[in-house]
């Protein structure tokens, strides 16, 4: 049986490319408060099924840089609930996809207020923080990611590119991170999707290493919706990508 403790965190995971870096090459500040506040508003959501809006945010400092070409990782967790608002605890780390070498970046609380019919459905009050039984988990990366509406394609629905882009850079974390080295994609063995994401919905990747050859490795991807107001998951496609470890001249490399 699983240790007793406040429900699991949500987990958002991102590459900082160029596009994300300021003057310094280190990524841009608003971005990485962009990303907290996302990641509070995930985890309210998924608390109390209920529309939020951010009412504040308190001090938060940020103590080290996240680098180009780092992973960031955000963690958010509700640490305190009242009648219509709550507080989210979020942290951003950064991590040197190589040397795993890891940098706390900021940490900060977000106060989010509930709002709406879907409030006012449950009597205009929160439901309480309570604790539940946290698994020991596993070897696979677990990571979450909203759709805004410019991610949708004409249908109102998830666009399939959007889609597999977000399977690659799970798959391309969970490979770095096994090997330890510089990685890139050399191809997808098959993709399939089941369901349409909506827009609002959010998406979870699970990742991991499932086969590893000299230089090779074997990734799948798992994509699943979850509805915020409901807080009911389905799966809507799987994926199986060809990761590959190469060296300074881009040549493959020795995985191990």
């Amino acid at each position: 049986m699983g240790r007793i403790g406040l429900a699991g965190p949500t987990r958002l995971l991102d590459i900082v490319f160029p596009g994300h870096t300021n003057h310094h090459g280190t990524l841009f500040g608003g971005i990485g408060l962009a990303h907290m506040d996302k990641v509070a508003f995930i985890a309210a959501s998924r608390h109390a099924h209920v529309d939020f809006v951010t009412a504040s945010c308190e001090r938060i400092d940020f103590a080290a840089p996240a680098r180009l070409g780092d992973i960031v990782e955000l963690t958010g967790q509700v640490t305190r609930v009242g009648r219509r608002s709550l507080a989210v605890t979020v942290e951003m780390m950064a991590e040197a996809p190589i040397s795993a070498e890891r940098r706390r970046c900021a940490i900060g609380v977000f106060n989010m207020v509930g709002v709406g019919d879907a409030l006012d459905a449950i009597g205009g009050r929160l439901p309480p923080l309570v604790e539940k039984p946290v698994s020991a988990g596993d070897d696979a990366l677990h990571m979450v990611e909203m759709v805004f509406p410019e991610q949708t394609s004409h249908y109102g629905s998830l666009y399939g590119g959007n889609a597999l882009a977000a399977m690659g850079k799970a798959a391309f974390v969970v490979a770095s991170r096994h090997c330890r080295k510089t990685v890139v994609m050399a191809g997808s063995r098959r993709v399939d999707f089941a369901n349409q994401i909506q827009k609002g919905e959010v998406i979870e990747l699970v990742a991991r290493v499932t086969d590893q050859g000299r230089s090779s490795m074997a990734v799948e991807v798992l994509l699943c919706a979850e509805n915020l107001q409901t807080g009911a998951r389905r799966q809507c496609g799987s994926g199986s990508f060809t990761m590959v470890a190469v060296d300074g001249d881009h040549r493959p490399a020795s995985v191990s």
